[in-house]
């Protein structure tokens, strides 16, 4: 099963690029160009991984992590950015970011850390289930 990525990336071109070099290596991409069009459309479909640019107009990738985590804390939320800081890096993994990659992006790399999120995310929503099954067993037993 392709692993399902959104990208959100204020520049056009790289959005195009990097879409299409994700889609030669079998994932099903969405794109978007602002925060806000990303956010939208994390609300309304499921995604394994979103690739989100640190700077952008309207709204940076730091309040989009807090806004996307906020929505589904269990979204694995890889940050790019051009302009790499140690202390934004540090801040967007305190904030639930999974990884935090500089541009200009390899794309092998890329690819190893969406297969990780995605594997990650499996784990996550297992455990969920699981847990859901043991309170409703915990629950018929308290009856």
């Amino acid at each position: 099963m392709a692993e399902k990525v959104l990208l959100i990336d204020d520049e056009k071109y790289f959005v195009e690029t990097l879409s299409e070099r994700m889609r030669s290596r079998g994932m099903d991409v969405s794109t978007a160009t602002s925060a806000k069009e990303g956010l939208e459309k994390a609300e309304h479909e499921y995604y394994d991984a979103i690739i989100l640019d640190l700077m952008m107009p309207e709204m940076n990738g730091i309040e989009a992590l807090v806004a996307l985590r906020e929505k589904n804390p269990d979204l694995q939320i890889i940050l790019l950015t051009g302009y790499a800081t140690m202390d934004a890096g540090i801040e967007a993994m305190k904030l639930g970011a999974t990884d935090f990659l500089e541009k200009p992006i390899d794309i092998k790399t890329l690819t190893e850390k969406i297969k990780e999120a995605h594997a990650k995310k499996m784990i996550l929503v297992e455990k969920r289930k699981r847990e859901k099954i043991r309170q409703a067993i915990m629950e018929k037993s308290n009856k």
